[in-house]
């Protein structure tokens, strides 16, 4: 049994992997979250108490770091501001949590020997024209668009420093865009699926071309817990499910889905700077750790979900109005 610390662990992904770690290991885990409006403690009901711990903190407080970090086998850090929307309206949190956060988990690590996996984005390679039959890997140069995916690519970079200045046993692993239970309602597919259950149309940017390469958390959570326990140190890892779809085939899909015309949606104003297409090759992390994901069929994950956000509608109602007023007054 490992004393993993899980930085993010209320969050949407770090919540699924807290639950996914309880469900399949001895584990005991400490979940190190500040509780902004992306950390739920709702997400961690139902766990065990004797083997999940909750501690309200900031990553970038290195006392409270340190105190966790010296009784653990491992850190696991999901924590991060990750909002493309957000950072483009202020990027000063991103870059305290992302950049300093990250730095303040390696220098812990380093002082204590302590396993770290990094987790983080497909995002930070750019992105990819929509024809182009190319998938990123793990070679593929760094090209970040925005500030969110910037600070992410800073914070592997950290990683990957410490790993060569000072022999911190970490991993990086790049993920393609999660979807799936305990997702905020600002993210695209839950704001799509509430906004059809509080008889909203949903909103597209732009022509909606913009191709996303989807993975159900369930299945990042078992690819991050495989590198935990077999990735090779220093090495990065990329996971992703052949799940490449446009964001119009995703809001007709949850349409029919959900029992509505497939074109009962609106078009708005697309995104600054919005990225054109991410694709992702696993093929390393298949073959090396021999990891597959379980939702290969994107339309039985998506049915998932949208059965989950119908069934729980208490733990995301308090959110919904905020986000479409602030989406509202962007006239999104």
């Amino acid at each position: 049994m490992r004393n993993l610390v899980v930085t993010g662990g209320a969050g949407f992904i770090g919540s699924n992997f807290v639950r996914h770690v309880i469900e399949n290991t001895d584990d005991h885990v400490t979940v190190l979250d500040k509780l902004t409006y992306a950390g739920n403690r709702a997400s961690l009901e139902g766990l065990s108490g004797s083997r999940v711990d909750l501690v309200e903190g900031d990553i970038a407080d290195a006392e409270v770091v340190d105190a966790l970090v010296s009784e653990a086998d491992a850190i696991v850090h999901f924590a991060a501001e990750s909002h493309n929307d957000n950072s483009l309206h202020d990027p000063r949190p991103f870059l305290d949590t992302n950049i300093i956060g990250t730095y303040t988990l390696l220098e812990a690590a380093r002082r204590h020997g302590t396993r770290f996996h990094h987790i983080s984005t497909d995002e930070v390679y750019g992105d990819l024209e929509l024809d182009d039959p190319q998938r990123f890997t793990e070679s593929t140069p760094y090209n970040p668009s925005s500030p969110y995916s910037s600070t992410k690519a800073g914070s592997d970079l950290l990683v990957r420093a410490w790993v060569r200045s000072f022999g911190v046993p970490a991993t990086i692993s790049n993920c393609s865009n999660n979807y799936g239970p305990y997702q905020h309602v600002e993210k695209f597919i839950p704001r799509q699926i509430t906004n059809v259950i509080r008889g909203i149309r949903p909103k597209l940017y732009g022509t909606g071309e913009n191709v996303r390469d989807w993975i159900h958390a369930e299945d990042h959570s078992s690819a991050v817990l495989a590198i935990l326990d077999g990735g090779a140190i220093g090495e990065t890892y990329l996971i992703g499910a052949d799940g490449e779809k446009d964001n119009k085939s995703v809001v007709e899909l949850i349409l029919d889905l959900m029992g509505q015309p497939s074109d009962a949606y609106d078009h708005v104003v697309d995104r600054a700077g919005h990225d054109l297409r991410y694709a992702i090759d696993s093929s390393k992390l298949r073959s090396e750790l021999g990891w597959a994901p379980k939702f290969q069929d994107f339309e039985a994950g998506l049915a998932d979900t949208v059965r989950w956000y119908r069934d729980n509608e208490s733990w995301w109602a308090g959110s919904k109005d905020g986000v479409e007023a602030f989406y509202s007054a962007k006239g999104q």
